[in-house]
């Protein structure tokens, strides 16, 4: 009886430590995603939903798939055109929504382009490679509107997203395709925008907005920890119902935002509530099917991967809102 008594003991005292395992989220130093996880943690609002999040700072995407791969931390943000591909090539990877902001292209307020039409010949800026989904959704908008291939039109230049910002301000560059956030302090200071990335898929004829990037999650540990994960999301729900609050003071955030002034915060707070998603069922699958078809007819098997359909269990299933 003595032994069956101590071992129900045991037992009550290992259930809070097996509740208290934290997610371990693999972010980036200045990512918009720490944002959200900083305020989640400064208002426990992860532990108020009985689950506790544990960030671990890495130094690049690279570094963030090899930590996501080698079970060095439990959830990245990413898109689910790499889950989809690491898919095909034997990773069991799923996907959870999380923004469907990309990007904006700009130009100088008194730039005499006023479309796509008009960059023919000139020198564009396009941050994150040729493979960016960006400048992949860019050129498809080109070729639809004016049967032009941006590729083949313009002179880019790929860069990091500081460095172009630099070279457009020192007026060496006619354009610029960069991150929704970077595009932010170049509209503070007089920039125009020409292109809302995220506005692309409605003029290709996708009705509507599947969100690009996600959590991603190793599809195991995601069936293993459903509960926990749930939870986490239910947080992140009204972390950023605060965020967006109105009156919600992003001063707090000039840390990780390096945000200078109220119109650069006022920017940066617009973008990322514009970028919630509003809704994840099958008419949004659906129209990620489409993007996928369509994005891998451009970027080919770098992008894609092995196989050009979205495979099977890409999205994880508990998931729809």
């Amino acid at each position: 009886m003595r032994r069956m008594v101590l071992g129900a003991m045991m037992l009550l005292l290992a259930a809070p430590a097996r509740a208290e395992e934290p997610i371990r989220l693999g972010l980036l130093a200045f990512g918009t995603v720490q944002w959200e996880i900083e305020t989640m943690r400064t208002e426990a609002r992860d532990a108020a939903h009985g689950v506790r999040v544990e960030p671990v700072e890495l130094a690049g995407k690279e570094g963030a798939s090899v930590a996501l791969l080698a079970g060095a931390v439990d959830a990245i943000v990413g898109d689910w055109l790499w889950v989809s591909r690491q898919r095909a090539m034997g990773h069991d990877l799923t996907f959870i929504p999380w923004s469907v902001m990309t990007g904006a292209l700009l130009v100088p307020a008194d730039s005499p382009v006023r479309g796509l039409d008009d960059l023919a010949g000139k020198r564009v800026g396009v941050a994150g490679g040729p493979q960016d989904k960006g400048w992949l959704l860019l050129r498809a908008l080109a070729a639809r509107r004016y049967g032009m291939d941006l590729q083949r039109t313009v002179e880019p230049m790929f860069a990091a997203p500081p460095l172009l910002a630099q070279q457009m301000e020192a007026g060496r560059l006619d354009a610029l395709l960069t991150f929704w956030q970077a595009a932010v302090p170049l509209e503070a200071k007089g920039m125009r925008r020409l292109v809302d990335v995220a506005a692309i898929p409605a003029e290709l004829g996708i009705t509507s907005r599947p969100p690009l990037l996600g959590w991603i999650m190793r599809r195991p540990w995601a069936d293993a920890h459903a509960a926990a994960i749930m939870a986490f999301l239910a947080a992140e729900r009204e972390t950023r119902a605060a965020l967006c609050a109105e009156g919600a003071d992003w001063r707090r955030l000039d840390r990780l935002t390096r945000a200078g002034d109220d119109a650069v915060r006022a920017g940066l707070r617009d973008g990322f509530c514009a970028g919630i998603p509003r809704a994840w069922g099958e008419r949004e699958r659906a129209d990620a099917e489409t993007v996928f078809a369509l994005l891998g007819e451009l970027g080919g098997e770098d992008l894609v991967g092995p196989s050009p359909r979205l495979q099977p269990g890409t999205f994880w299933p508990p998931v729809t809102y």
